[in-house]
């Protein structure tokens, strides 16, 4: 019984942390899209 409160202890963390590296890459993915606007911003503005 003991095993199986494990296992299924195991398995809820490894899930967890897979769905966390998925919510850093989006994050990542919308920085890297909010710093694109601000250059292209930046260059219709004329900024260099």
């Amino acid at each position: 019984m003991k095993k199986n409160i494990f296992l299924v202890a195991g398995l809820s963390l490894m899930a967890m942390l897979a769905a966390a590296c998925n919510t850093v890459e989006g994050v990542g993915e919308d920085v890297e899209a909010t710093g694109g606007a601000i250059d292209e911003a930046a260059e219709d503005a004329g900024a260099n």
